[in-house]
């Protein structure tokens, strides 16, 4: 549990610092007989702060709760 709360926080900081997931996709942009011309077009993925804040305090519950003990 410790690591998954390591890895939320990590996750949710990440979230709130860069408030977006750039990525780029290729699209046929024409298309005649056999000829095909594509494009490579930019577009990203916003993350709202509201989740990126749940994720990181959902992070820092996981630390503060114990573990159970075997």
């Amino acid at each position: 549990m410790k690591i998954l709360g390591v890895v939320l926080i990590i996750l949710g900081s990440l979230g709130l610092a860069y408030k977006s997931i750039p990525y780029t996709e290729k699209q046929d942009v024409l298309q005649i007989g056999d000829f095909k011309a594509s494009a490579e077009v930019k577009k990203e993925i916003a993350v709202p702060p509201l989740v990126s804040g749940a994720v990181l305090g959902a992070g820092v519950l996981l630390l503060l709760i114990p573990g159970r003990r075997r």
